[in-house]
């Protein structure tokens, strides 16, 4: 294990993914030094599947994904999280991108973007063409508010300094949380950038983002962090 990755926890996000969990950990596993699956209530093998490969299991608080990253948050030491899902969808490798410009204090929080990396989400059914055209709108309200160059803020892959995103003091329950993420960084004065990861189609089941029962959530969450005034916080 090289220095840098003995920097580096990744937080894997799963709820019923027996299928792929225990791939998305042995290949995350190469890359850190500790991978901590945040269960999410599963009904099938998710969790012997997880602990088989290698990963530390806990089950999070059941409200949801942005409930499980910050409980997350409290159960990793290392400096560097990275937070991927357990579906298949994201690459592994992508993680020393993820986490180079973080390592390198050239950034704060690193988001993947699927817009500028190896996205085969980008041939897409129609909910999925309703949720990319709503990124990129929010994506353009968020660059305008604080003058930089985002192309993805809704990506889940990402990769932070841990003490940068416990003084932001996140506080949604649900995936709006990776928004919240993005904008309670850019208040506080803290860098955010993307470097461009591969998507994947997930490979099994289906989405856990009901997109017209949350995207109304997604957009009040824009709306309101958009008119509030930054308050940078000291930094460490």
């Amino acid at each position: 294990m090289s220095a840098s990755q003995r920097d580096i926890a990744t937080v894997i996000l799963a709820r019923n993914e027996a299928p792929t969990v225990g791939e998305a950990v042995s290949g995350a596993a190469g890359h850190c030094a500790r991978v901590v699956v945040m269960d999410g209530h599963s009904t099938d093998e998710t969790v012997e599947i997880s602990r088989r490969a290698g990963a530390e299991v806990h089950r999070d608080p059941g409200l949801g994904k942005g409930a499980a990253i910050r409980a997350s948050l409290g159960l990793v030491e290392e400096p560097v999280v990275v937070f991927m899902d357990a579906d298949g969808s994201h690459d592994p490798d992508d993680i020393p991108r993820l986490t180079e410009p973080v390592l390198a204090d050239s950034t704060d929080l690193c988001v993947g973007s699927r817009f500028t990396g190896g996205s085969e989400e980008l041939s897409m059914t129609f909910g999925q063409l309703i949720r990319t055209i709503g990124n990129i709108a929010m994506n353009v309200a968020i660059n305008e508010r604080w003058k930089v160059q985002l192309t993805d803020t809704l990506n889940g892959y990402r990769a932070a300094r841990r003490i940068a995103l416990i003084s932001v003091g996140l506080k949604a329950n649900i995936h709006t949380i990776e928004q919240e993420m993005v904008m309670k960084m850019l208040l506080a004065g803290y860098r955010v950038t993307n470097v461009p990861t591969h998507e994947y189609p997930r490979r099994f089941g289906d989405s856990h983002i009901k997109i017209w029962r949350q995207w109304p959530r997604f957009v009040g969450n824009v709306a309101s962090h958009l008119v509030r005034r930054s308050r940078p916080v000291p930094k460490s």
